[in-house]
C-alpha cells in the first residue's frame, strides 16, 4: 500500500519544537547545551486503572523511558480517558492518540479476520506457539496485509506477551456438559462468541469493566474475562462462584501495540528500534509477573473468596473443538482468511509436533512431588 506522510498533531509539535530548539541554539554561545524536551507518546489502552493488564502497559512505559534515555515519554492513559475500550484502533488510525494497548479482538466487528491474530481456531499450538507465528511464521506480514493493505490503516502494530489460555470462565452453578450450558447468556468477544453460539448460548460482546455490572443487572448470567487476576479486580467472585479453567474458546491470544504509521515514521530511527523491541522485553516481563500474580490471585479465590475452582469437561472442550470444526468452512470462504489459517495449520503442524513430541509430562511430575493436589 502507497503511504502518504502527513503533518499530524504530534509531528507538528515535534518538528516545530526542533526548528524551535534549533534556532535558539544558534543564537547561543558555545558550548552552552540547551536540554531537548522529551517526545510524550499518548497510549490509551482498552484496560481501567483497576486492572492488573493497565500496570502491564505501563511496565512498557517505563522501559521504552528508560532505553531511550529520556527522550521517550509514555503518557498510559486508561479506557474511555479519549475513547471507548473498543475504539482504539479508530483513534490510533486517526491520530487522536498515537498508540494504544489492546488486543486484535477488539476491532473484530470492523473485520472478522481480527480474531485470527489471537483467538481463532485452537490447532494444537499455545500463545506462545502463536506469538512465535506471528514473529517467524509469516503472521506479521498477514497482519500488515490486513490492516495495511485491505483495510486502508495508517497503523503499525507487534503483538507481545503470549496469555495463558482463558479460562471458560463464571457460572453461578456448576456445568459438566453441553446440555448444562443451554440457553446461558454470556460473555465473551470475537469469533469465541460465534463458537459459545454453537454450543447453545447466547452472547453479549462487552468490554472487561462492562462485565460484572451487566451480571448484577442480570443482562448476562456467565462470563470470562481472561485470567484470575484481572477477574479478581473486577469483582467476579462477587457474582458467582463457580471458576472454570481451561478452554478452547481463546487459547492462543497476545497483547497488541498499535502505533500510528504516521506518527512512528516520524521518529528518528532509533526511536523506532526502542518501540518496537520493548515489546520483546515487556513481553518476558509481563510473563513473569502474570504468572507470580495470577497463581496467587487464584489461590485467594479458592482460599479466601469462597470461590469452587474446577478445570472445565472433556466433553466440553470435545463439543468447543467440533463447533471449531463448524466455523471454519464458513471463515475460509473469504480467501484472505483462508490464507491465514492455511498459514496458522502449517506453522502448528510442524511446530507442535515438535513442541508435544518434546516436553516431559509435567503433570506426572507435579504430581510425584505434590501428590493430590490436582486431578492429572
Amino acid at each position: 500500500m502507497s503511504h502518504k506522510p502527513s503533518l499530524n498533531r504530534r509531528s507538528f509539535l515535534t518538528k516545530s519544537a526542533l526548528a524551535g530548539g534549533a534556532a535558539a541554539g544558534s543564537m547561543l554561545a558555545a558550548p552552552a547545551v540547551l536540554a531537548q524536551a522529551p517526545i510524550v507518546i499518548k497510549m490509551q489502552t482498552s484496560w481501567n486503572d483497576a486492572n492488573i493488564w493497565q500496570e502491564f502497559a505501563r511496565d512498557y512505559a517505563t522501559r521504552v523511558e528508560e532505553m531511550s534515555g529520556g527522550r521517550l515519554k509514555v503518557d498510559v492513559l486508561p479506557a474511555g480517558a479519549v475513547v471507548a475500550a473498543f475504539q482504539v484502533l479508530d483513534a490510533v488510525n486517526d491520530g487522536l492518540i498515537d498508540a494504544a494497548h489492546s488486543v486484535p479482538v477488539y476491532w473484530y466487528g470492523k473485520n472478522k479476520a481480527a480474531s485470527l491474530f489471537g483467538t481463532g481456531p485452537v490447532f494444537g499450538g499455545s500463545a506462545t506457539t502463536m506469538l512465535s507465528w506471528f514473529y517467524e511464521g509469516g503472521g506479521k506480514e498477514l497482519y500488515d496485509e490486513l490492516t495495511q493493505d485491505i483495510m486502508g490503516l495508517d497503523i503499525v502494530g507487534y503483538m507481545g506477551f503470549p496469555m495463558f489460555a482463558q479460562p471458560f470462565g463464571w457460572f453461578k452453578g456448576e456445568v459438566n456438559s453441553v446440555s448444562d450450558l443451554q440457553g446461558f447468556k454470556y460473555r465473551t468477544v470475537g469469533l469465541a462468541a460465534d463458537l459459545m453460539a454453537k454450543l447453545g448460548m447466547s452472547v453479549a460482546q462487552l468490554p472487561g469493566g462492562e462485565i460484572v455490572p451487566a451480571m448484577e443487572r442480570g443482562v448476562i448470567d456467565a462470563f470470562e474475562f481472561n485470567n484470575p487476576s484481572s477477574d479478581k479486580d473486577f469483582g467476579a467472585q462477587d457474582v458467582a462462584k463457580n471458576y472454570y479453567l481451561s478452554s478452547y474458546h481463546q487459547a492462543s491470544e497476545s497483547f497488541e501495540f498499535l502505533f500510528s504509521r504516521t506518527f512512528l515514521e516520524d521518529l528518528d530511527p532509533d526511536l523506532q528500534a526502542i518501540l518496537k523491541y520493548a515489546v520483546e522485553a515487556v513481553s518476558t516481563a509481563n510473563t513473569a509477573k502474570a504468572m507470580d500474580r495470577y497463581s496467587a490471585d487464584l489461590q485467594f479465590l479458592q482460599n479466601d473468596a469462597g470461590v469452587s475452582v474446577h478445570r472445565t469437561s472433556k466433553e466440553i472442550l470435545d463439543a468447543q473443538l467440533k463447533a471449531w470444526d463448524e466455523l471454519i468452512p464458513e471463515l475460509e470462504t473469504d480467501p484472505f482468511m483462508k490464507k491465514t489459517l492455511d498459514s496458522q495449520r502449517d506453522w502448528v503442524s510442524r511446530v507442535s509436533y515438535y513442541e508435544l513430541m518434546n516436553s516431559p509430562d509435567y503433570g506426572l511430575a507435579y504430581d510425584h512431588y505434590f501428590p493430590g493436589k490436582i486431578n492429572i
